[in-house]
C-alpha cells in the first residue's frame, strides 16, 4: 500500500476498474488476479531460462530440452498451454476461463511443490473482463531490474488486504511493519519460523534482507511457516514463488497443532498473531510442551502465542513480533509469565507503534523483541525500550507506514545499543547525527532508553516504552490537537492499568487482613 510506483498503480488502477465493471466481489477477485501475476511471473523466467538453454546447445545437437533443464536452473517448468503468449493469442470466442484453469492445472502437473495452490476459479470471469486482465498483466516489462513481480505482487496483496477489511487482515501485515521487524532480528543465516505466517510477508522481506547484504537467499535460509486457512496457505506459496523462494509451509490451527515440531529448532521467528483471541480450549493444550512457565488464566490467547515464540528459539535464537500493547501490563498469570521471562533474560528490545499502521485495527501496538543469545553479552540484564509513536509517513487520513529512512533509524538505535555497526544505505544519516552526533548509542527523552532489569521490577515488571522513555520537550507553536489527544489517550490507559493493580493490591491486602481477624 505505500509503494506508489507508477507501474503498480497503474495496473492496480486497470485490474480494479475490471473488477468494477465484473459481477465479482473483491474476495472472489483478489486470489485469481494474483494468480495472472503468477503466471505472467512464472512465463518471464522460463523465456529467459528458454534463451539460456539454446544458447549453450551445440548447433545441430539432437537432445531435447526438458523439464529438467529448467528445473536445474530453479525455474518452474511451463506446458505450452500454460505460457502466457498462448492464453494472450487464443482466438475469439475460445472459453478463456477454462483455458486458464487448464494453464494452472498444467503447471501444478510439471510442479509438484505446487500442487493444488493455485488458483482455477477463472470460469467466474467474464470472457471480456479476462482478456483485459491478461492485457494488463502483458504490459508489465520484462527487462526491468530487481524483483518487479514480486514488489508488483506486494502492492495487490495489499491493496487487497484493504479492501477486504478484517479478512484482508489476516493475512497481510503491513511491508514497513515487516521490514522493521526484520531489521531489528537480523535474519542473516538459518531456520526461519512463523506459526501465523499469512501471505508469507516476514519470508519475502527475510530474504530481501539477506539479498541486500550481497548474499544469496536461498543458500543462507530456511522458512517454515504455518497457518489455519487452507487459502492463505496458497497465497503464502504462490508469493514465494513469485519471489523466487521455497519453503515448507503448512496448513494448521497453531494453538492445538505444532505441525514442525518447533520447540527449540529456529534461529529466528517472526510473526504477527491475531490479538486478544477468546475461547482457545485450554484443556486441549495444558500438555503441550510449548508452554514452559504456565497457562495464563484470562481468556486471551496473547501469552500463548508468546509461549510459541519463545519456545521455539534454539540457545542463540531471536525472535519478533507484533502485539496487542495490552499484553506489555497485563496483570495477575500474565504478570507472572512476563516477569519471568524478563528475569531469564530473554527479553532484548520492546517499540511502540502509533495508530493507524494496520487495515483492521486503528489502535497502536507494541513490538517484542526476544533474544536467548543476549544471556551471554552485557546486554543480558538490560531491555531497550523504543517510543516510535512519532515516527511515521502519513499516506492519508486513516493509514500511516515507515518510510525507508525511518525503518532504518530505528534499526540503527537498536544496532548502536547491541555495539553493532550503523546502516546509511536507506538515507538515514541525516536522522543518526541528528540524535547520535557521536555514533554511540544513548537515551533520549521520548525516543529510546536502556532500563536495567532491577528498575523494570520496580515498575511492576512492565514492558511499556512509555512508562520508561519519558516526553521529548516541543516547542509551543508546534501544538498538534490530534497528537495530544493521542498522547492523552496513552496516558488515561497507562493511569487505568495502574488503577487496576492498586486495586488488586488494596484487595489482596484486605483480604490478608480479613484472615488474620
Amino acid at each position: 500500500m505505500a509503494n506508489n510506483n507508477d507501474t503498480e498503480k497503474r495496473l492496480w488502477d486497470a485490474a480494479d476498474q475490471l473488477r468494477a465493471n465484473s459481477e465479482l466481489t473483491a474476495q472472489q477477485y483478489s486470489v485469481p488476479v494474483l494468480g495472472l501475476i503468477f503466471l505472467r511471473y512464472a512465463d518471464h523466467k522460463f523465456t529467459v531460462a528458454e534463451k539460456e538453454i539454446a544458447k549453450k546447445q551445440p548447433s545441430g545437437g539432437r537432445r531435447k530440452t526438458g523439464k529438467a533443464d529448467y528445473q536445474a536452473r530453479g525455474v518452474m517448468f511451463l506446458p505450452e498451454e500454460a505460457r502466457y503468449s498462448y492464453l494472450l493469442n487464443l482466438p475469439e470466442g475460445k472459453d478463456i476461463g477454462k483455458a486458464v484453469n487448464a494453464a494452472m492445472k498444467g503447471i501444478e502437473d510439471m510442479n509438484e511443490e505446487l500442487k493444488g495452490v493455485l488458483p482455477r476459479t477463472y470460469t467466474r470471469f467474464e470472457n471480456d473482463v479476462l482478456v483485459a486482465l491478461l492485457k494488463v498483466f502483458s504490459s508489465i516489462q520484462m527487462d526491468i531490474e530487481g524483483d518487479v513481480f514480486g514488489k508488483i505482487y506486494e502492492y495487490f496483496l495489499g491493496k487487497f488486504a484493504a479492501s477486504e477489511g478484517k479478512k484482508g487482515g489476516e493475512f497481510f501485515t503491513p511491508t514497513s511493519i515487516v521490514k522493521l521487524i526484520v531489521d531489528v532480528i537480523e535474519p542473516f543465516h538459518g531456520r526461519i519460523y512463523d506459526p501465523a505466517c499469512g501471505s508469507g510477508g516476514m519470508f519475502v522481506q527475510s530474504a530481501k534482507f539477506i539479498e541486500r547484504h550481497k548474499k544469496r537467499p536461498s543458500s543462507e535460509i530456511m522458512v517454515y511457516g504455518q497457518d489455519k486457512t487452507d487459502e492463505t496457505i496458497r497465497l503464502c506459496k504462490m508469493n514465494l514463488a513469485v519471489h523466487g523462494l521455497s519453503g515448507d509451509i503448512k496448513q494448521g490451527n497453531a494453538y492445538y497443532e505444532d505441525i514442525h515440531k518447533s520447540v527449540g529448532k529456529f534461529d529466528f521467528v517472526m510473526a504477527n498473531p491475531p490479538f486478544n483471541v477468546n475461547g482457545v480450549d485450554k484443556e486441549k493444550i495444558a500438555k503441550d510442551n510449548r508452554i514452559f512457565y504456565q497457562i495464563h488464566r484470562p481468556d486471551n490467547a496473547n501469552y500463548l502465542w508468546i509461549h510459541f515464540f519463545l519456545s521455539a528459539l534454539n540457545e542463540k535464537g531471536r525472535a519478533g513480533f507484533v502485539m496487542a500493547n495490552s499484553a506489555s501490563d497485563a496483570r495477575q498469570s500474565e504478570l507472572d509469565i512476563r516477569q519471568k521471562m524478563i528475569e531469564d533474560n530473554v527479553v532484548d528490545v520492546m517499540i511502540s507503534i502509533g495508530s493507524n499502521f494496520f487495515y483492521t485495527v486503528t489502535l497502536p501496538c507494541t513490538l517484542w523483541f526476544l533474544d536467548k543469545g543476549k544471556r551471554i553479552t552485557d546486554r543480558k540484564d538490560k531491555v531497550l525500550f523504543i517510543d516510535a509513536r512519532h515516527i511515521y509517513n502519513q499516506i492519508d487520513r486513516a493509514h500511516r507506514d515507515f518510510l525507508p529512512d525511518q525503518i532504518e533509524f530505528i534499526s540503527n538505535i537498536v544496532r548502536l545499543y547491541r555495539g553493532e555497526d550503523m546502516e546509511t544505505d536507506s538515507g538515514s544519516e541525516k536522522l543518526m547525527k541528528e540524535h547520535f552526533p557521536k555514533g554511540k548509542y544513548r537515551d533520549i527523552d521520548g525516543l529510546c532508553k536502556v532500563v536495567a532489569i532491577k528498575d523494570i521490577k520496580e515498575h511492576g515488571y512492565s514492558l511499556n516504552p512509555g512508562r520508561y522513555v519519558g516526553v521529548a520537550e516541543k516547542e509551543e507553536d508546534k501544538f498538534d490537537f490530534y497528537e495530544r489527544l493521542e498522547e492523552l489517550n496513552e496516558e488515561l490507559e497507562q493511569l487505568n492499568i495502574e488503577a487496576r493493580d492498586l486495586e488488586d493490591r488494596i484487595s489482596d491486602n484486605v483480604a490478608k487482613l480479613l484472615e488474620q481477624e
